[in-house]
């Protein structure tokens, strides 16, 4: 058995995954896209202490190297079988849910495809997205998941819009996604980027800046880029943080549209007074729901 825990950011996910993996003897493959890379663990709000908890494709890969959705996809699928094997829970969590599906569902990515793309804009993208999948949910400014639809198209000839028709699921797994109210949401969302900043996202995003590091990998969250913009003198410090809330709160909106549209989840509402409830309530709901625990 699989266990998935995913839903939008600043739900609780990376905490309940090391809860569920000390009830359930599981180890936890990240399955953020952002949280792979060694650095920026205060823009990807790495966890700071996983208790003893194995996480896997966690704070490991060079920011200066390409990882794209094939490689987490190889690398996923044999450290599930591997845990799996040794009689433990495998327990994905995470909010990039094409990585998530990447490595449960049965369908192909080619490698490397993406690199074509690098010389388009990201209206050239999407305008080639649409003439292939019209039907396509994906935000025009989301550019890495219209580079990974155009590859899913290239490597099986059908629209990514239609995958979930598709796929089969390779292992037995429960979908389990946290919400709560919107402007519940947002709050928290913004409370965490308060708190980043105090904490030295600032500093940690100058470092990048001045080091000339624009790989995917340092462009890709939202924190780093937008400090940028800060640096390079065309917004003012307070700007370039509301616009990290901003994008971060459209982000969220985002995740919710996808995870409705490409997963079965079973939702569970996050209790930010009493965070133990909810553990609770997603460990019942797993014991009455498999052979774990």
């Amino acid at each position: 058995m699989v266990i998935v825990v995913t839903g939008p950011t600043a739900t609780g996910k990376s905490d309940l995954g090391i809860f569920l993996a000390k009830k359930l003897n599981g180890e936890i493959i990240n399955a953020d896209s952002t949280q792979i890379y060694r650095g920026m663990d205060i823009a990807t709000n790495k966890i700071k202490d996983t208790e003893g908890v194995v996480h896997h494709l966690f704070d490991e890969k060079d920011i200066l190297k390409e990882y794209t959705v094939f490689d987490y996809q190889k690398e996923a699928r044999e450290i599930i079988e591997d845990i799996l094997s040794r009689g433990k829970t495998p327990i994905l969590v995470g909010g990039t849910g094409l990585y998530i599906n990447a490595a449960l569902f049965d369908y192909k990515f080619e490698d490397k495809l993406h690199d074509e793309y690098e010389e388009y804009s990201n209206d050239e993208l999407y305008k080639m997205l649409l003439e292939v999948d019209p039907n396509t949910n994906i935000h025009l400014n989301n550019r890495v998941r219209i580079i990974s639809a155009l590859n899913y198209y290239n490597a099986n000839g059908k629209p990514y819009s239609e995958k979930k028709k598709d796929n089969v699921l390779l292992y037995d797994t429960l979908f389990i996604g946290l919400t709560t109210d919107r402007d519940i949401l947002y709050y928290k969302i913004n409370q965490r980027v308060d708190k980043m900043v105090e904490e030295g996202l600032v500093k940690e995003a100058k470092a990048l800046y001045d080091l000339g590091i624009r790989t995917k990998a340092v462009m890709t969250p939202i924190g780093p880029k937008e400090l940028f913009e800060y640096f390079d003198g065309k917004v003012t410090l307070e700007e370039a943080i509301e616009n990290i809330k901003s994008k971060s709160r459209k982000y969220a909106k985002r995740q919710y549209t996808w995870f409705n549209n490409q997963m079965s989840l079973v939702w569970f509402r996050t209790n930010y007074e009493d965070f133990n409830k909810t553990c609770m309530e997603v460990l019942d709901y797993i014991k009455s729901n498999s052979h774990i625990g």
